[in-house]
């Protein structure tokens, strides 16, 4: 058996990038927490916002694909197996940030509280246990569908049962459900309730179509460095037109849930309400606005329009990872206001603390990854007839842990 197949060069060469990304953004944390704990707090937010918002996007994903299925999400099931079962490590780092539960969230003052009317109506729901609680739940049933899928999915790889595509395709029922509901409430706890006193019943929709671009930008970007290794068919060309049409599609579904939360907001003029667009529309705020809908709409909306572009493998790979680092800009533009409204703040520490939890993330990625077929062998959607989806999922390009 190949113990290093040719499918996983390209996640190996990773590796060692990823070890000294995160040595350098751990050390220059460290210095930062030293320096400036408040600040420290406010960019660990945000990393840890962008790089389990991945997580969770691989989730939704894997399991969208058990439910309608197709070729093109048969080719990136592994991947975005994998990326779910990054939710551990992310539910370990949640841990430290509960010791900046004080600064972050304003509805753990007391003071603070006793001032606003509105907050003190909302304290049997912003709460510390009951915050806690909430967390611990969200994370107790995405580790849970995330450890199925995976061990569904690699006894289907070892044995070729048909049991085990019906069992994914049930838990995939129940836990798109359980999903939407946990997700939608993470991005009101977690986000939402920085600016406590204003709410969006949309919000939560806006925090998970962010996590299917994520998610899906990270497999496309994953799935083009395998191209690159073993060569592409025909079947692969359709495949990623496919995926970049996917990929169109969220980038729209997040440009309409943000227009409508915008649009709503906007045309009831309630004080409570469009507090939290003037804080985004003063003091440059607004310049990060527009950037954003260029780079988060309008560019990616125009150059997916091109069918060329969605079969040429470098250039999809290209805009997915122009997409995947804008996710940072939208979610820099949701937290970061809520500390400083009068004006935009960028600090060393957002990029230390993205490249550290990044760093890390990319290890136990490579790590989840050894061991596993590059495709799953038995996916019925895969079918017999592309031999290069047969080969390469064959026990030769299975990348067992090196020594």
């Amino acid at each position: 058996m190949n113990a290093q197949g040719n499918t996983t060069i390209s996640f190996q060469r990773l590796q060692r990038p990823a070890i000294w990304l995160g040595l350098v953004g751990l050390l220059f944390a460290l210095v930062g927490f030293w320096l400036d704990q408040p600040q420290f707090w406010q960019s660990y937010l945000l990393a840890y916002t962008f790089w389990v918002e991945v997580g969770l996007g691989c989730l939704g994903l894997v399991m969208l694909h058990h439910l309608v299925g197709g070729r093109w999400s048969a080719l990136i099931r592994r991947l975005m197996e994998t990326g779910a079962m990054m939710l551990p490590l992310m539910a370990l780092l949640f841990v430290p940030l509960i010791l900046g539960l004080n600064t972050l969230y304003p509805w753990t003052d007391g003071a603070h509280v006793a001032q606003s009317e509105l907050l003190q109506q909302k304290t049997a729901w912003l709460n510390v246990p009951f915050f806690l609680g909430r967390s611990a739940f969200y994370f107790v049933v995405w580790l849970l569908l995330a450890w199925l899928l995976n061990r569904w999915s690699l006894a289907q790889d070892r044995t070729g049962d048909a049991k085990f595509a019906k069992w994914l395709r049930r838990l995939s029922a129940i836990g798109m459900i359980l999903y939407m509901l946990t997700a939608t409430f993470a991005g009101y706890d977690w986000l939402m309730s920085l600016e406590p006193e204003w709410f969006s019943s949309i919000y939560g929709l806006s925090f998970i179509a962010g996590q299917a671009l994520a998610g899906l930008s990270l497999a496309i970007i994953g799935l083009s460095l395998l191209a690159k290794e073993m060569g592409t068919t025909e079947e692969w060309v359709k495949s990623f037109n496919d995926l970049g049409n996917f990929l169109l599609g969220f980038v729209m579904i997040w440009a309409y849930f943000s227009y409508s939360q915008f649009l709503i907001i906007w045309s009831a003029d309630i004080p409570e309400e469009a507090i939290w667009y003037y804080h985004r529309m003063q003091g440059g705020w607004q310049t990060v606005g527009l950037v954003l809908i260029g780079a988060h709409f309008v560019l990616p909306f125009v150059l997916l329009l091109s069918r060329k572009i969605k079969r040429n493998v470098s250039w999809l790979m290209a805009l997915a990872v122009f997409v995947f680092l804008v996710r940072v800009l939208d979610l820099f533009w949701l937290i970061v206001p809520a500390f400083y409204p009068a004006g935009v703040h960028v600090h060393w520490l957002d990029l230390a603390l993205l490249l550290a939890m990044g760093g890390g993330w990319m290890l136990v990625y490579i790590w989840q990854w050894q061991g596993k077929a590059a495709l799953p062998r038995h996916d019925p959607h895969l079918g017999d007839s592309n031999e290069r989806h047969a080969e390469f999922a064959t026990t030769e390009h299975i990348v067992e842990p090196s020594a």
